[in-house]
């Protein structure tokens, strides 16, 4: 129940963006403007407010970083690859469809359900696996999104110039230093940047309902239920191996797994809309995984088994 408790508003939000433009209560068009705000704004100061806050020795767990890191990664690279031979998708289009399948909503889903359920011992690997998210995942995606130059004329300090100035880069960087520093952030300036990053949840599900109609869906479902695939059940397999032939204690096992279980990131909606590359399939995507993450009867591959299975793990290494 504490899953569902969860998941569920993170579902329903979607729903009602959907909703609210099928019945033409809102205009899709204030989608973009939504999605805008999400990635110049509220995604900026989540970067640096979450990274900043963490203690940089907290960021050097290697075997978890290269358990929880190395799955999302190889996942990817996979996805990626895979999509890039079939030979009909470009760089940025292959990229999207590789991070639907590996970047993990391990902030907004991921934190809150090992906390509740496992309390504080569980919040610094979630922790970290969020950071790996925020100080990896996105720069690669936004690094590759930038550099897609179909008329190959892009000089590389332009070039360059672009990626370090793209919000996500800047302000995983002021993250990073500010981390490294191990200065505490003023408390003012802690509560303005968590105040802009709270309305990160909201502004970037509600765009994907509003943005989704039901045609987009079903013109994706093939590819979307692929995606999801990979991101419910090959990426959690994966991580879990890579644990266990890395050795990691039970706890930091199951906020692993769990961590690689769970829907794929709506920031990677918030990224594929603010570059116009496959945001139907994005959207789908993140709605399909975070709706099987809570099917009861579809939960043996994804969410709830790693939860229950890996509880009983826990309880047994106790």
């Amino acid at each position: 129940m504490e899953v569902a408790s969860l998941v569920l508003p993170v579902f329903a939000i979607i729903v009602t963006g959907w909703l609210a433009g099928e019945l033409g209560y809102l205009s899709r068009s204030l989608a973009d403007a939504l999605v805008h705000f999400a990635y110049n704004v509220a995604m900026p100061a989540l970067l640096i407010v979450t990274i900043a806050q963490e203690p940089a020795r907290n960021l050097l767990e290697w075997r978890f970083l290269l358990a929880f890191g190395g799955g999302s990664l190889i996942c990817f690279a996979l996805v990626f690859l895979a999509v890039r031979a079939g030979g009909k998708h470009d760089l940025a289009s292959s990229t999207i469809h590789g991070m639907a399948a590996a970047m993990t909503n391990t902030g907004f889903v991921a934190l809150p359900i090992l906390h509740a359920i496992y309390g504080q011992p569980a919040v610094l690997p979630a922790a970290v696996a969020t950071v790996f998210v925020a100080a990896v995942m996105f720069p690669i995606t936004v690094i590759l999104l930038e550099g897609r130059d179909p008329h190959g004329s892009a000089h590389p300090t332009g070039l360059a110039k672009q990626i370090l100035l793209n919000p996500m880069v800047l302000s995983t960087l002021i993250g990073l230093v500010w981390a490294i520093t191990g200065l505490p952030i003023p408390v003012p300036v802690a509560t303005y940047l968590n105040m802009i990053a709270a309305a990160l949840t909201p502004c970037a599900l509600f765009a994907i309902g509003l943005g989704l109609s039901v045609e987009g869906l079903r013109s994706n479902l093939k590819a979307s239920f692929a995606l999801a695939a990979v991101k419910l059940v090959v990426m959690p397999l994966i991580v879990y191996g890579l644990c266990m032939l890395f050795g990691l204690d039970p706890l930091y096992t199951i906020v692993a797994v769990v961590c690689a279980a769970v829907p794929t990131a709506k920031t990677v909606y918030v990224l594929a809309h603010e570059h116009k590359v496959e945001e139907k399939l994005v959207a789908a995507t993140v709605s399909i995984t975070t709706m099987l993450s809570v099917a009861t009867l579809l939960s043996v591959a994804t969410l709830l088994v790693a939860l229950y299975l890996l509880s009983g793990l826990a309880s047994g290494a106790g």
